[in-house]
């Protein structure tokens, strides 16, 4: 029997440990562990990547959304659109101000939310949208962009699980975290750039708002003991600052074998002929799709994961309850049946194992594995 974990971190980190031990020398040489220079040269070398003008560090990708809502005044009474099927994390940051989340239901076969669906939402309480790039594929939010600027409502693009995706928008290529007022990243390690702690960013182009964000990721002051209002504590550390550098040098190249692994499972999938009981995730025309994680829709999913783990194949569910479910938000007053599409997906989707260093025959493994499930 193969074993073939969900995620393999040590792996990742044998191809980069002499990299990553000579950038924590570094750091420990120079015994400055907040912010600092090895932040601020992680934040121009994002901004670089992305092609925008600011990048700031925060503590967590939570943190980045919490910031980014902070740093537009969101407050109680407004209302926040965003996706029921996505992580705790995206509809919290709104609550915590009081404000108000309201649900857009999925594309069922991309699973990010409909954009089609987001105008009939917007009301005049509405101060922004959320839109989730989830699992590696950044939404169509290109056509967005006006229709919200006519309403002055702002776009925050949550960009925690797709680093590196991008589409194509008026026939040019926009990465994920550059159309939006905000772009907010996770650099949690299980994330295709991922540190090893926790770790966020924030992305804009606008000079006030980078500005205060700043502010605000350190309780409220740009200067020593000068508060100028009411921030967190929120600020990257140096080492994961200087562990993400290094990783970010090979960041296109891991994707890359992350869309090669993809295609592998699309392959294996028709050659097992289990595509009447296996549905894999589509990439939208004109986009990049990263793989973050590997998302399919199956049948007998629970009986399917106990007999993969029998055999020794990881898997991870999500999500097994959609946000408009979740028992912390029962007071938002949402039911079961209001967002079909994704309450669906909560209970036939399930995650296969993906990591750029994952081996064709490990693909082959769980694949016949599947198979042999589904001829039983």
């Amino acid at each position: 029997m193969m074993h073939v974990p969900a995620f393999d971190l040590k792996r990742n980190y044998e191809s980069v440990k002499s990299e990553i031990k000579e950038a924590l020398d570094r750091v420990l040489d120079s015994q400055k562990f907040i912010l600092g220079d090895e932040v601020e040269k992680f934040e121009n070398e994002i901004a670089s990547y992305l092609k925008v003008a600011y990048a700031i560090g925060c503590g967590s990708g939570t943190d980045a959304l919490l910031l980014s809502l902070l740093a537009l005044d969101v407050r109680d009474g407004d209302e926040v659109i965003t996706t029921p099927y996505t992580f705790f994390a995206t509809a919290s940051s709104i609550v915590r101000l009081r404000a108000r989340p309201v649900f857009v239901d999925i594309d069922p076969l991309t699973y990010n939310i409909d954009i089609n669906k987001i105008e009939e939402r917007i009301t005049s309480r509405t101060k922004a949208v959320i839109v989730v790039h989830l699992f590696g594929q950044m939404a169509p939010i290109g056509k967005l962009e006006l229709l919200l600027s006519e309403k002055s409502v702002h776009l925050i693009e949550d960009c925690a699980q797709s680093f590196g995706s991008w589409r194509k928008v008026n026939g040019e290529i926009k990465r994920c975290g550059t159309i939006g007022t905000f772009g907010c990243f996770s650099f949690y390690p299980t994330k295709n750039l991922g540190g090893y702690g926790d770790g966020g960013l924030m992305t804009t182009d606008v000079d006030v708002l980078a500005k205060r964000i700043r502010k605000l990721r350190s309780h409220g002051s740009l200067n020593d003991y000068i508060h100028e209002e009411l921030g967190m504590n929120s600020r990257l550390d140096a080492i994961q600052a200087a562990i993400l550098r290094c990783k970010l040098r090979h960041v296109d190249e891991w994707n890359k074998k992350r869309r090669i692994i993809a295609e592998r499972y699309h392959l294996l999938f028709e050659t097992h002929e289990i595509t009447e009981f296996v549905k894999y995730p589509r990439e939208m025309e004109g986009g990049y799709h990263v793989f973050n994680q590997y998302v399919i829709r199956c049948k007998k999913r629970d009986a399917l994961i106990e007999h993969l783990n029998e055999h020794g194949v990881g898997t991870r569910i999500y999500y097994p309850l959609p946000l408009h479910l979740q028992p912390a938000f029962d007071s938002l007053g949402y039911k079961k049946g209001d967002f079909p599409e994704a309450e669906k997906l909560s209970q036939d989707c399930l995650a296969l194992p993906m990591y750029p260093e994952l081996m064709p025959e490990e693909q082959e493994y769980v694949v016949e594995t599947m198979a042999r499930f589904y001829r039983q």
